[in-house]
């Protein structure tokens, strides 16, 4: 099974369980795991034969800028839950969810939230 990565997609978001965090926002980072196999793609060298970046952007994008949540936890699952079910040549996803600088009294570099599904 051959593996395409999309790291650290970066959005301003307004998700969190206190009023604070979905009124002044905070800064999140998604990591993408696809696997599929795309040596269809290698040798067709078309678009339509692999997972489009752009229609993968778009759909964590809905999720990111949509209805705060409070748990990055909700965000996670509705990405990979939207994504496995839009990209149906893909056997397994995983899905992580960063919140940086997440509300603690101490220095914390972010929170993650990891989650996978599989056909």
């Amino acid at each position: 099974m051959d593996t395409l990565t999309i790291k650290s997609l970066r959005f301003k978001g307004y998700h969190g369980y206190y009023q604070q965090e979905r009124e002044e926002g905070n800064n999140f980072e998604i990591d993408l795991t696809f696997h599929a196999d795309l040596r269809n793609a290698g040798d067709s060298d078309r678009l339509e034969d692999t997972i489009d970046y752009q229609q993968v952007l778009k759909t964590v994008e809905l999720v990111m800028k949509g209805p705060s949540v409070k748990l990055i936890e909700t965000l996670t699952k509705r990405i990979g839950d939207q994504l496995f079910e839009q990209f149906s040549d893909v056997r397994q996803l995983k899905v992580a969810v960063r919140k940086l600088n997440p509300p603690l009294n101490v220095e914390t570099a972010y929170s993650e939230i990891q989650m996978q599904w599989q056909r």
